[in-house]
């Protein structure tokens, strides 16, 4: 059994008065982020220079893994002694100085303290990636360590560091290490024409991946993930806030505050972020971009909201197991989970939670810390919002606190890349995530995803083209359309393509597909969401039109979230064009009734529940709701997709 976090950490009590839903202060989060850096040193090189923490290495190498462990502790430390004004009752800047020195003597010797050089993404980039926490942590710390620190440490600090600017970045927020460290070189006197070009480069890519409504493209793709909080918008507006630069500060600032307006709504009532996207062991670091908002003041968030949110991903983690007996994060999501991990994750890769920490720069007596604590956006009012710029559709309930993304436009997909089956991936591929279920490996049948199976081969869906989306009072919708690819024979069929729309109501999800160009004896699957048949959170998925079998079937590998789960599946044969109709659910909240658990599964059992009438007439479907009447008009078009409801 795993310790609490208030056994392995020592944390105060909780104050239920300030904060009445997370019962976290600030002194919680000292504490938190003391008790992970002390069980974290405990696996220190002699000179400090590597944290050679416990586990499988990555791909990178047992080197680069020991530097990652010192790079991104160091972050957390920052931010601890930062927003306290440089108090340090742990000495910790001690130890990071000390690091510092015996780290950059030979740098790509190999010995036990040596960092490794920084070189291209391609050749041996990870340090690059860690030279960026070093230099933040530097800057942070600027009084209190590198001012501190003899002139030849601080020359070799610098020439290391140098390698970051000197050698290629892998073509996403990659380029945003190399403008940080330009940032602090540029902090202590010590920029150039070399520094400059840095952030002049890193700027422009920028500008180049944002795509609107808060969100950046990490990359020239369309991958839209937790890379927008923890990277794509922290870096640049902490250069800024540390730098008192106003202009860049506005400009950050606004498109954060814009992407707040959308991403705070991604956290469930209980704490947890999306599970969705790629990294997703760096767990509460999904809060980095709310902690920022409310040190900065660009955030749409009240005090107390912002805090709820924060406090209450941090504890979320800290409950379910995602520090072990040891003091150290695992690599997982929970506990450990291999299905979440990517081969470029190593032992010390979850400390990018370190980032999660920025709020702790807001010091005693700013009002992240002294307003009551007030609801999080997902635990009001039922929501159905869309985000056009990355083709998404967030519906959150407030009864259960879950909240479910719907993704019809991000893909990790990059422009040059041709589409293989055997590249997708369950983090980005799936119709649909949310805050209380996992996709299933990539080994098992997949989740929230429509495929199309051609002689014994099921497609994957990998390149999103989005169609479109929109939201009103209480209900919304987003479309897009995929080329289904195979893993075995040719990998395309001529003429095949699926187009896919989403209308949430409540916890209800209409999902309407259209097959194009389907061949003699071809079969669409569709699957819903990926439940524990035993636990609390409950999933339905009804054929409503052109849908002939259900069935459940076992995913033996299990999710993020449980060891044991079914998946509801329905199927069709196909031939041609097909319209297809389905209903989905997702909730959490015992006293939720769902369509046809008391009766038999049919579409009787839907219809005068959630759906009075469904009609089909070509390629426009029309869907009348129950519960008020309502009606929803879906029209496909030549590669368009119009939806009406009133």
């Amino acid at each position: 059994m795993t310790a609490s976090a208030g056994d392995l950490f020592g944390l105060p009590p909780e104050d239920r008065t300030s904060s009445p839903y997370t019962g976290y202060t600030r002194a919680h989060w000292e504490a938190v982020a003391d008790g992970l850096l002390q069980a974290a040193w405990k696996w220190a090189t002699p000179g400090g220079a590597r944290l050679d923490l416990p586990g499988p290495p990555s791909h990178s190498g047992v080197r680069s893994d020991g530097l990652e462990g010192y790079a991104r502790t160091f972050l957390a430390a920052g931010f601890r002694v930062a927003g306290a004004g440089g108090k340090d009752p742990h000495g910790l800047l001690e130890r990071y100085a000390d690091g510092l020195d015996a780290g950059t003597r030979t740098p790509g010797r190999d010995d036990a303290e040596s960092w490794p050089l920084i070189l291209d993404h391609h050749v041996q980039g990870q340090p690059m990636v860690e030279s960026a926490s070093v230099a933040l942590g530097l800057r942070l710390t600027r009084p209190w360590l590198w001012d501190r620190l003899a002139s030849d440490v601080q020359d070799r600090a610098e020439h290391w560091l140098r390698g970051a600017l000197r050698h290629v970045p892998a073509g996403n927020n990659w380029y945003l290490f190399p403008y940080t460290v330009a940032g602090f070189l540029e902090s202590v006197g010590r920029g150039d024409t070399e520094t400059v070009r840095a952030r002049e480069r890193a700027s422009e890519l920028l500008e180049h991946w944002y795509r609107g409504d808060g969100w950046y493209a990490d990359g020239d793709g369309r991958a839209f993930d937790h890379y927008n909080g923890w990277a794509l918008h922290l870096y640049p507006l902490l250069d800024a806030h540390l730098a008192g630069d106003e202009e860049e500060s506005a400009l950050h600032g606004g498109r954060l505050r814009e992407h707040l307006e959308s991403f705070s709504l991604m956290f469930g009532g209980d704490g947890a972020p999306l599970h969705f996207g790629r990294s997703l062991t760096y767990r509460f670091a999904a809060s980095a971009g709310v902690g920022l908002g409310a040190v900065t003041g660009h955030t749409p968030l009240t005090p107390g909201a912002s805090r709820r949110v924060v406090s209450g991903s941090l504890r979320y983690f800290l409950e379910r197991g995602a520090v072990g007996n040891d003091g150290l994060l695992s690599l997982g999501w929970h506990g450990p989970h291999a299905a979440t991990l990517q081969t470029y994750s190593g032992p010390a890769s979850p400390y990018w939670a370190s980032k999660a920490f920025v709020a702790l720069l807001a010091p005693d007596g700013h009002p992240l810390w002294v307003s009551p604590e007030e609801a999080a956006p997902s635990e009001g009012p039922d929501r159905v919002l869309s985000v056009p710029a990355a083709g998404f559709l967030v519906q959150s309930t407030g009864a259960d606190g879950v909240v479910r993304l719907h993704n019809h436009g991000s893909d990790h997909v990059r422009p040059d890349e041709g589409e293989s089956a055997a590249d997708e991936d369950p983090h980005y591929a799936r119709l649909a995530y949310s805050t209380v279920t996992g996709p299933t490996s990539a080994e098992n049948t997949a989740d929230n995803h429509l495929s199309v199976t051609v002689g014994g081969a099921r497609s994957a869906r990998r390149r999103i083209r989005p169609l479109g989306s929109g939201h009103g009072d209480g209900w919304g919708w987003a479309a897009s359309w995929h080329l289904p690819v195979f893993p075995a024979g040719p990998s395309t069929v001529p003429g095949l393509r699926v187009e896919s729309v989403t209308v949430a109501r409540g916890r209800h999800e209409l999902r309407v597909h259209r097959v194009l160009g389907a061949p003699d004896g071809a079969r669409a699957e569709l699957t819903g969401w990926a439940t524990d048949p035993d636990g609390p959170v409950r999933s339905l998925l009804r054929g409503l039109h052109g849908w002939e079998a259900a069935e459940h079937v076992r995913a033996p590998q299990g999710t993020a979230f449980a060891r044991r789960v079914t998946v509801p599946r329905l199927g069709a044969e196909v031939t041609g064009t097909a319209v297809l109709v389905a209903l989905a659910s997702l909730t959490a909240d015992p006293e939720a009734a769902l369509p046809g658990e008391a009766a038999d599964e049919t579409v009787v059992a839907v219809l005068g529940d959630v759906v009075d009438r469904v009609e089909v007439a070509g390629d426009t479907v029309t869907v009348r709701w129950a519960e008020d009447g309502a009606r929803t008009r879906i029209a496909f078009g030549r590669g368009t997709v119009t939806v009406d409801h009133g």
